[in-house]
């Protein structure tokens, strides 16, 4: 199973941090509209990820709920037909929260920055290292930690919880 190591800020000004991450890149910016569903799953979280083309990907992950820098475990499948995966899903396992936003992503290195406006919440910033075969959760944390500094993110508000979680209050 693949896995990352991720953190979630909330911020005030998401063109401040664009601009810092721009001389950092290797890939960006890149403007994707989400829209992600969840389902009421027993173990973990179970999304179905759909984009403005018509294509989805169905994402199941674990992570704890912490306002620290963690690890997250997923899985993603890929559909060509998400109406008909989440017609089935819902008739099998109900719909949760749905999640609409306009993600900014920028890859730099190993990590995916994602610029998020989220409908009815505001700004994010969510950093995903992923991880490579044989590098420790530390090292992970390390590469995290240095991105955060250099995107002037130290001291930024930390969110513990998933976007639908928040909704959900």
């Amino acid at each position: 199973m693949a896995s990352n190591i991720e953190i979630k800020l909330r911020v005030a000004d998401l063109n401040a941090v664009a601009e810092k991450a721009i001389p950092l890149a290797n890939h960006g910016p890149e403007l994707i509209r989400q829209e992600d569903v969840f389902f009421n799953a027993t173990a973990g979280r179970l999304k179905l990820r759909l984009f403005d083309d018509g294509r989805g990907e169905l994402i199941g992950y674990r992570r704890s709920d912490s306002e620290s820098i963690r690890e997250s475990q997923y899985h993603r499948y890929l559909t060509d037909d998400p109406p008909s995966l989440r017609k089935s899903l819902s008739m099998t396992l109900g719909e949760g929260i749905t999640v609409r936003k306009e993600r900014t992503l920028f890859l730099i290195g190993q990590t995916r920055i994602h610029l998020d406006r989220v409908e009815s919440l505001g700004n994010f910033v969510e950093l995903e290292v992923v991880m490579q075969e044989g590098e420790t959760t530390e090292q992970g944390i390390a590469i995290a930690n240095d991105l955060l500094r250099k995107l002037g993110l130290d001291s930024a508000e930390r969110i513990a919880v998933a976007y639908a979680d928040l909704l959900a209050e």
